[in-house]
């Protein structure tokens, strides 16, 4: 069952801070008692970071926006539960990760991640933020993304687009500091070569 929409365009993949003028170390304080922190702060300002985290997880385009208010839902229903006593991306962290793995089990049938292509890119239905902000660079790094090894692009989402330090992700994951690393070496190495492909495709496409 699809969540009722919350009124919310969709995120993209830009720079910390470009929805809210927050950065995303300013966004993580926002944590404290069931009594000082609301669900429209919530929403306002993580909607963006659970979007990454649904893409990061290989969540289509096509679907994100409704696997995020599933999400949403959740947190909307477990909100007066939480204490404070983590940070509020990672209470997110890991509602978005029983949800994806709840869509995963009704989608049964099909990959767990849709590479993107160009089709799939142009098949998406952007919400209206994204459609104002997609530019050509954000289009190739979703198309880079979505070539990218999960368990890589889940560290470099958290670490390089949310700027989340090592010992946070190391928590996340449930491993150490050394693999958070490690990771995130290899998949800022898959990114550049993907990202130098791209670029050789462009240049042959041009007259």
């Amino acid at each position: 069952m699809h969540a009722p929409h919350f009124a919310h365009g969709s995120a993209e993949l830009a720079r910390p801070g470009d929805l809210t003028g927050q950065t995303s170390n300013d966004a993580a304080s926002l944590s404290g008692t069931r009594s000082t922190i609301t669900f429209s702060e919530v929403y306002t300002q993580y909607y963006r970071f659970v979007w990454r985290v649904l893409r990061a997880f290989g969540v289509p385009p096509t679907i994100v926006e409704d696997v995020a208010q599933d999400v949403f839902v959740v947190v909307h229903r477990r909100l007066p539960e939480f204490e404070g006593r983590s940070d509020v991306r990672t209470w997110l962290f890991r509602i978005a990760k029983w949800v994806v793995t709840d869509e995963r089990r009704r989608r049964r049938a099909k990959p767990a991640h849709e590479p993107l292509d160009d089709a799939a890119v142009a098949d998406a239905r952007p919400g209206p933020f994204e459609m104002a902000a997609r530019s050509e660079a954000v289009r190739t790094l979703e198309r880079i993304l979505g070539r990218m090894d999960e368990e890589k692009r889940i560290v470099f989402v958290l670490m390089d687009l949310e700027e989340m330090k090592a010992l946070e992700v190391a928590d996340l994951l449930a491993t150490n500091v050394n693999t958070v690393y490690s990771r995130l070496r290899l998949a800022r190495e898959q990114f550049r070569r993907l990202y130098d492909a791209s670029l050789d495709s462009q240049e042959r496409k041009e007259p």
